[in-house]
């Protein structure tokens, strides 16, 4: 990777740290599409390991807000989607898997704006913990599962929630890709070359979170899944 390209990795990289650190997740749905442009083996592996640090950094400034009942019930969901993730990829090559998984994530946004509201209870959180199991070990984008269930939630209980699942849930991806034979030291290599923007990117979002408290964060939840879908879909037609 030439430093040209290393500088616009960590700029990526920054921008959807801040939108995470901000919403409680986005770091692969902005950093994903473009990092495979820049170098393929950016992702999942490396992006995935960056948003555990990401994540846990999170998680520390947010605890006070975490809802520790519901991770019971979304963790093991997202263990499951893991395993079923892991299965899909040993039999069907991700690329293939793009445009389904796109697809699906349109239509789970449409559903939320127009279908009725869906309550944080045990089924829905085991549920959306599994589909972002299935979508992050496929393609690092496995926050709008769970944001959109959460999406009528307070800025601060999303963003810490989302947080403390998505730590947990990263190193089941992360383990899932070392069983199907897509994660090892070239990853954790390039993984470290983009820490700079991860840490930038933690920094501004302290910032920018405190501004979005002050609205209301479902519209932003919203495009941003909905932005999700679209790049997945485009990558699975490329």
């Amino acid at each position: 990777m030439t430093t040209l390209a290393w500088l616009a990795a960590v700029l990526i990289v920054a921008i959807g740290a801040a939108v995470q650190g901000s919403i409680g997740f986005g770091l692969g749905v902005v950093g994903a599409p473009i990092l495979i442009l820049l170098e393929p083996r950016l992702v999942p592996g490396p992006i995935l390991l960056d948003a555990l640090l990401l994540t846990l950094l999170v998680t520390v400034r947010e605890w006070k807000h975490v809802r520790l009942a519901d991770l019971g019930w979304s963790v093991p969901g997202r263990l499951l989607g893991t395993g079923i993730a892991v299965w899909i990829l040993r039999v069907v090559p991700a690329a293939r898997l793009q445009l389904t998984m796109g697809l699906f994530m349109l239509s789970a946004v449409a559903m939320t704006m127009v279908g009725p509201r869906f309550r944080v209870g045990r089924r829905t959180l085991f549920g959306a913990g599994t589909l972002a199991g299935v979508m992050s070990t496929i393609t690092s984008m496995g926050g709008p599962p769970m944001a959109l269930l959460y999406q009528h939630e307070e800025g601060a209980r999303l963003r810490g929630t989302l947080a403390a699942f998505f730590s947990l849930g990263v190193v089941f991806s992360i383990g899932g890709l070392r069983l199907a034979g897509r994660f090892g030291w070239t990853e954790v290599r390039l993984a470290a070359l983009l820490l700079p923007g991860v840490l930038a990117g933690f920094a501004l979002s302290a910032w920018t979170a405190q501004r979005l408290d002050k609205r209301h964060t479902r519209l932003i939840v919203l495009v941003t899944s909905t932005l999700a879908g679209l790049l997945v879909v485009l990558n699975g037609l490329r």
